[in-house]
């Protein structure tokens, strides 16, 4: 029998991430079809199914038992990503997964030893690694463009948009989100660190609240020491209010700096001896949002042709072990080793 030539997979969680997969899929994941949605809520599984043409179900026990697909694109609360993913596998489908694996690590652990019983496809969804000023400051640093990294910092800056209908979103909830702002989205700002200088060692951290109705934390202050010898700060702010310019990430080595502005209109630019007023490497971040694309293609390739991952699943343990270090550094108020945890 001829192997298939598109990998059939289900939108489980039809919120506003699977918008973003879905959109990602149609231009740039040609090896994926779409056949089934999973979501609670029947008004947004009726939605998801408009959009991609595949029936909708209300649960994930429900489309395993009734419905026609090779894998899985879990897009859940974090809480259920071990439960949804123990019985993907326990299925025979693949298991894409967003991060992170899960809230703790004893889950993820679980999960893991469910995938390789498995013996199917496991990849962790982390958009970042697939980056477009990521991939090219790798590049940059690699080349010694601006010498030696002497410092690095990583600023996540995200604007709170509250929905009337749902005041109290499931990430506010700890039970829910397993943290606050560093667990959900700075993720996405550790994951290019730890790509550029390697794993973080230790980190000395504070954490605070100030958004109503938020369990976890809404902002964060911490240095990474990374085991390269590279020191970086990372910043996570959850806002109600409009941001002033600033950037994601700037990088200061012996001979010159690079800086990734904030957004998609942002550029990533280049300042050393020949571009002192700044060099522009990339003249927009827009590509970022097509890497919920590029990943899930990725990882079609893994499920039809054998093809390997960029970052296996194991990668993402090292975000969230820096994480709970934030965490477990906020309530100590002293260095905590990352892999202690």
């Amino acid at each position: 029998m001829a192997p298939p030539e598109r990998v059939r997979i289900a939108l489980v969680g039809c919120g506003n991430i699977a918008r973003a997969h879905w959109r990602g899929i149609h231009y740039h994941a040609p090896l994926v079809e779409v056949t089934a949605v999973v979501d609670a809520d029947p008004a947004r599984a009726a939605a998801m199914a408009e959009r991609t043409g595949a029936p909708a179900f209300p649960s994930l026990a429900a489309a395993l038992a009734e419905g026609d697909f090779d894998a899985v694109d879990l897009m859940l609360p974090h809480d259920l990503h071990e439960p949804a993913a123990i019985a993907a596998f326990e299925a025979g489908k693949h298991v894409a997964l967003e991060k992170p694996m899960a809230p703790t690590l004893d889950a993820c652990a679980r999960i893991m030893a469910a995938a390789e019983a498995s013996g199917r496809v496991f990849m962790v969804a982390e958009q970042s690694q697939f980056w477009p000023d990521a991939i090219r400051i790798g590049e940059l640093l690699a080349a010694e463009a601006i010498g030696e990294v002497i410092w690095a910092r990583a600023f996540f800056f995200d604007p709170l948009r509250r929905d009337p209908a749902d005041p109290v979103p499931w990430r506010f909830r700890l039970a829910r989100a397993g943290g606050g702002i560093c667990i959900d989205g700075g993720a996405h700002w550790i994951r290019p660190l730890r790509m550029w200088f390697g794993d973080v060692a230790e980190v000395l951290a504070t954490t605070h609240r100030h958004i109503a109705g938020m369990e976890g934390e809404s902002r964060a202050h911490a240095l990474f020491r990374f085991e390269s010898g590279v020191t970086a700060t990372f910043d996570a702010l959850l806002s109600e209010g409009p941001g002033a310019p600033t950037e994601d990430f700037r990088i200061a080595g012996t001979t010159g700096e690079i800086v990734s502005e904030r957004g998609g209109p942002g550029r990533l630019l280049l300042y050393d001896a020949a571009h002192p007023d700044g060099e522009v490497v990339l003249d927009s971040l827009d590509g970022r949002r097509d890497t919920f694309g590029v990943e899930l293609d990725e990882f079609s390739r893994a499920v039809l042709h054998g093809a390997p991952l960029t970052a296996g699943p194991a990668d993402s343990l090292g975000e969230l072990r820096t994480v709970l270090a934030i965490y477990r550094s906020a309530r100590s108020g002293g260095w905590e080793r990352v892999g202690a945890g």
